[in-house]
């Protein structure tokens, strides 16, 4: 195990087994004694966040633009894009103010 300076390292209590491990807050660090994740909750919620991410918006969050519309047809529907855009984006950040204040 390399030898760490003191004040900048971090140790956590393993949940499982109760043994203070050195942890490096990544959500993948496991204990030195038992092996079990320090922190599995974040883990979940980090597998969690990458698969909402990974899904594709909604069709009604999406305007098809085609290279066949006029400007003015193509102008309003880039304004309607950006609506959407500014209307997913409030909602996000409502979802994550509420969690954040729930705990």
């Amino acid at each position: 195990m390399p030898n760490h300076d003191p004040l900048l390292s971090a140790t956590k209590k393993c949940p499982a087994c109760g043994f203070w491990s050195n942890w490096q807050q990544r959500s993948d660090d496991r204990c030195e004694r038992c092996g079990q994740l320090l922190d599995p909750q974040r883990l979940r919620s980090e597998q969690a966040r990458q698969k909402q991410a990974d899904e594709p918006l909604p069709s009604f969050l999406q305007i098809q633009i085609s290279p066949d519309d006029s400007p003015t047809v193509r102008f309003f529907k880039k304004i309607i894009r950006g609506g959407q855009l500014a209307f997913a984006a409030m909602v996000s950040f409502m979802v994550w103010f509420l969690t954040l204040l729930a705990g």
